[in-house]
């Protein structure tokens, strides 16, 4: 006797292939995807501080990036990449490094600023994954222990009487120490001359010996000031500083300048959000362990925490804000 076999019909072959077919994938593709999240970190992760050693972000990175690490079950290897008002570093990793996670940079407000002043090729808002908000600084303007001025008045009644010949350096063209100097330069109505240098180390060298008259940067310089090497004429904080209380605020003394210049982490575009997840989550707990809340105290900053997405609103908002801020004081790209 024949035996006879009857095929399917073709619409239910076709959907047994298909299930087959998504079975298969789902099985190899979802324990990979499993696997490659837990397995993140595997290896060393880079964090680009855009820097030279020795400065105030440089300090403050260093030590939230060791209690990071200890979260993270990996080492982070800093890399001092300093130039372009801190945008050299992040820029580059932006358009070079992978998105998996292994480099990351800080995010200094330079980044949104720059694209206003020059033609850049990378996007601040669109080219990077941003991480977690950080902290904020305290600038001041610092001039050598044995200088002529005593007070910030001193320094700008000098500006008045002979414009353009009062200098003082900063850490880079478009870096927030520049342009809240420009901004009050313009609100006092006198002319200063503008030195820019790579970062804080290079920048307090500088002022110590004597090239240039006064240094306005963030709280790098506060050994400097607690030594009495430096004398520190003016803070630009919404209030005086707990750490030096008998130094006046730029806003109080009638300049109307107010900067804090927040910061954070970023990474290129296109991160795996739970590797962004993973990173984000480490170094939130390493922002509330005591050791970093001691460093920010020592470098009078105060905590900035922001996670990702609301970070990357305020630096849309940023990015907007300062493009009128920058046009104002006559430094936008021509």
């Amino acid at each position: 006797m024949k035996h006879t076999t009857t095929s399917p019909p073709p619409s239910q072959r076709r959907r047994s292939l298909l299930l087959a077919a998504a079975a298969t994938a789902g099985a190899s593709v979802a324990p990979w995807g499993a696997a490659q999240a837990q397995a993140y970190p595997s290896r060393p992760i880079t964090l680009i501080i855009p820097w030279p050693a020795g400065g105030s972000t440089d300090r403050h990175l260093r030590t939230l990036a060791e209690l990071a690490s200890k979260n993270l079950g990996q080492p982070i290897v800093i890399e001092n990449r300093p130039g372009a008002g801190g945008t050299l570093g992040p820029a580059t990793m932006a358009q070079t490094a992978k998105p998996d996670g292994y480099t990351i940079a800080q995010f200094p407000l330079g980044l949104l600023r720059m694209p206003h002043m020059q033609k850049t090729n990378w996007d601040p808002l669109t080219d990077f994954s941003y991480i977690i908000g950080v902290s904020g600084y305290t600038f001041g303007l610092t001039v050598k222990a044995d200088s002529p001025y005593k007070t910030f008045k001193d320094y700008i009644e000098a500006a008045r009487k002979q414009p353009g010949a009062i200098n003082y350096g900063s850490t880079g063209t478009g870096s927030s120490p520049h342009l809240l100097m420009e901004e009050l330069a313009g609100n006092a109505k006198v002319q200063l001359t503008h030195v820019p240098f790579k970062g804080n180390a290079d920048l307090q060298a500088a002022l110590l010996g004597g090239h240039v008259m006064a240094q306005s940067d963030a709280s790098g310089w506060d050994k400097f000031v607690d030594s009495g090497e430096m004398r520190l004429l003016v803070t630009f904080g919404e209030q005086r500083t707990k750490r030096w209380p008998e130094v006046p605020t730029a806003q109080e003394l009638g300049y109307g300048v107010v900067s804090t210049s927040p910061y954070g982490l970023a990474g290129p575009k296109g991160m795996d959000p739970a590797v962004v997840k993973t990173l984000h989550d480490a170094f939130k707990k390493a922002m509330d362990d005591p050791k970093h809340t001691e460093v920010l105290s020592q470098l009078n900053q105060a905590m900035w925490y922001r996670n990702g997405d609301d970070y990357r609103k305020w630096a849309a908002e940023t990015f907007v804000k300062d493009k009128a801020l920058i046009e104002r004081l006559g430094l936008a790209a021509k």
